[in-house]
């Protein structure tokens, strides 16, 4: 468990769960096909053929945990140098190249090779925070110009530099939406992929890129030769099994029994999104007072998940147009019966009042992203357009349910 645990805390002192952050470790479950073909992946990169994998599924599907996982195995059976960079908010690629020689000093840090990495970029590092602790990547535009252009040539030297500790370079590109609406890196990450594999030089470098599936279209949009670029590796939801067993590591971990119904209620509403798993568990959690999950605190767990995951997940603009009653009440009703539904079904289930609205609010939701029209079902059928709105609405669906002291399903 975590150091905190180490230092003389009882483990149920503290929750098990980290909304909003990757899953640890020792809590990760069902990714076994995944893990093995990005081993694989970076395990050939390592004999010098470049490696260029897309991780891509719905948001809280654990992405970024995956990566992050990935990519501590690989520091253990490949010798890889991982650098997992958040790009959130970025769009041009003199920024990105920053942020990736960035986090390479910082992982640096303390390791044994890192007076090779000092050497390597000389006077472009600058010490930064309280005595100096950490290292800086500092260069003039001109010189991270020049990076953009020469990033295959760096990489080759840099990696020459740190033999014989590191055998590869992993380069995690994570949360790309700015650049995944570039041309400029689309056509980029195109030429650095010609260039290395036209260079007749071995070059042991791996590099993922993390982001929703749209992403990766657009990129392919932008230039459509990253089509064949790209060994794509999508992430699936849980299923009800594997998120239970995830309930079941985490609970046990602090010494908490998970009684079955208990399992089976929390893991229907997480609905295999890790990132709701987490939200649920942590509330669930905070309410025992007995070291017993009950199905009462599962129950009271994601009642209290559904206002934070709202107000944590949910994009502003969506939030602050559903505080209108009106319409949340609709989306209880839509949410509580599927995925998948038609405006007539919907219709017939609502009040006057509500019927009124009803294709004000249709607008309204297409618009914003929340639902999309599904013309493969036929005329007024819609979806939501991802997983985690849906099941959102499911958790607004089952707190309106207990509102009303209904025992039905929602």
């Amino acid at each position: 468990m975590r150091d905190r645990q180490h230092r003389g805390a009882s483990p149920r002192d503290y929750s098990p769960f980290t909304p909003g952050l990757p899953v640890p470790v020792e809590f990760f479950v069902g990714r076994a096909d995944e893990v093995r073909r990005l081993s694989d992946l970076v395990a050939r990169s390592a004999t010098g053929t470049l490696g260029v994998a897309f991780v891509a599924g719905e948001r809280g599907i654990g992405k970024s945990s995956l990566a992050a996982f990935v990519r501590g195995l690989s520091d253990r059976e490949h010798r890889a140098l991982g650098l997992h960079t958040f790009l959130g908010g970025v769009t041009e690629l003199e920024e990105m190249v920053r942020r990736v020689f960035d986090r390479l000093l910082k992982e640096s840090i303390d390791k044994k090779w890192e007076s090779k990495i000092t050497r390597f970029f000389g006077d472009r590092i600058r010490r930064v925070g309280l005595f100096g602790v950490s290292l800086e990547f500092e260069a003039p535009d001109r010189d991270v110009r020049r990076l953009v252009h020469d990033f295959a040539p760096a990489m080759k030297s840099l990696i020459q530099a740190i033999e014989p500790d590191k055998s590869v370079v992993l380069i995690v590109l994570d949360d790309i939406n700015g650049l995944a609406e570039s041309e400029a890196f689309a056509n980029w990450l195109k030429s650095l992929v010609d260039e290395i594999a036209t260079s007749g030089s071995p070059l042991p470098l791996c590099l993922m890129l993390v982001g929703l599936e749209e992403r990766r279209q657009s990129l392919i949009r932008l230039q459509p030769s990253l089509a064949r670029v790209f060994d794509v590796i999508e992430i699936r939801a849980w299923s009800d099994a594997e998120t239970e067993e995830f309930f079941r590591q985490a609970f046990e971990s602090v010494g908490v029994t998970v009684a079955d119904d208990a399992l089976q209620f929390m893991a229907r509403f997480a609905g295999g999104l890790p990132v709701l798993a987490h939200e649920i568990g942590d509330a669930a959690f905070k309410v025992d007072d007995d070291s017993l999950i009950s199905l009462a605190d599962a129950e009271s767990g994601v009642l209290a998940a559904a206002d934070i995951v709202g107000r944590k997940y949910l994009e502003p603009r969506v939030f602050r147009v559903l505080r209108s009653q009106r319409y949340l009440a609709i989306l209880r009703k839509i949410a509580g019966k599927g995925q998948f539904f038609t405006r007539n079904d919907v219709r017939s289930r609502l009040s006057a009042a509500e019927q009124k609205v009803l294709d004000n609010f249709l607008r309204r939701m297409r618009e914003l992203g929340v639902i999309a029209a599904d013309p493969e079902r036929g005329a007024g059928a819609y979806r939501f357009t991802n997983l985690l709105h849906y099941l959102y609405f499911s958790l607004e669906a089952e707190r309106a349910r207990a509102s009303r002291g209904d025992e039905s399903s929602p």
